[in-house]
């Protein structure tokens, strides 16, 4: 196996016989998706088995999912396999609700073994120890729905 030097916090890149694995961690919206695009560009054009690991995604937005309808589509459209790896099911949902499950085709289970990542931690998050997953959610009591405020009573 061939870990990709780089040095950042939200993407690690293997690669080993023609397989290439791109785990993403962070918030998939607007400003990392700026930051990420010109790296999965590159790793499109030239992977001809790709996996992108979404499984360490605490946000994503509709320019995350548009991203990644973008790499699946040039992928495929290439000739390349795709696979996107993704649990969580408040993700799942947005692919779902947006029609994109046909494209993406997300599959659950882990497509290889964890990613090491710059800091030391490995993927995918473990539950905690009463075995509950926590989804993540919004921080503010009244918001109920993204970018919606509610009085709280």
């Amino acid at each position: 196996m061939q870990l990709i030097p780089r040095h950042d916090p939200y993407l690690v890149v293997e690669s080993t016989g023609g397989l290439t694995v791109a785990a993403l961690r962070g918030e998939l919206d607007l400003v990392l998706v700026r930051h990420l695009r010109p790296e999965l560009d590159a790793l499109v054009r030239e992977s001809d088995d790709l996996t992108v690991d979404i499984r360490c995604l605490t946000f994503c937005d509709a320019t995350g999912l548009g991203l990644l309808a973008h790499c699946a589509g040039r992928v495929q459209q290439r000739g390349a396999r795709w696979r996107l790896v993704c649990d969580q099911p408040w993700i799942l949902r947005l692919i779902r609700l947006t029609a994109l499950g046909d494209l993406l085709r997300p599959e659950a289970g882990p497509a290889h073994g964890p990613v090491p990542w710059p800091d030391g931690a490995d993927e995918p998050r473990l539950a905690p120890a009463d075995g509950f997953v926590r989804q993540p959610g919004p921080a503010d009591p009244r918001r109920s729905d993204p970018g919606v405020i509610r009085p709280v009573s």
